[in-house]
This record gives C-alpha cells, sequence and structure tokens, in this order.
C-alpha cells in the first residue's frame, strides 16, 4: 500500500493534557476540517476529546 498526502498520518492528543497520544490515519479529501473525536484516555480514565495535531 503506497503513502500518500490524502491519508496523512495524523496524532490526536487529549485538550486535558493528560499526555497520552492516539495515532491514526485521517481522509482529507472526506474531512479536510482537523478532527476531534471523543475517545478512551487511560491516563484520565475516561472518555476526553482529542484534538488534531499534524
Amino acid at each position: 500500500m503506497a503513502r500518500n498526502e490524502i491519508r496523512p498520518v495524523v496524532k490526536l492528543r487529549p485538550t486535558a493534557g493528560a499526555g497520552f497520544t492516539h495515532v491514526t490515519r485521517e481522509s482529507l479529501r472526506n474531512d479536510p476540517d482537523r478532527m476531534v473525536p471523543r475517545t478512551y484516555d487511560p491516563a484520565v480514565g475516561r472518555h476526553a476529546d482529542f484534538g488534531e495535531e499534524r
């Protein structure tokens, strides 16, 4: 599978600043805006908003 600029690797950091990072790939063709998913943060022990960091 070829790596390209349409689906770059994206680091997701918590908005609470707990220090945990999720790594995912995002489709810039479908969603050109920055994503803010609400996923589980093991450092806090509950779900939190994660902001995108490119």
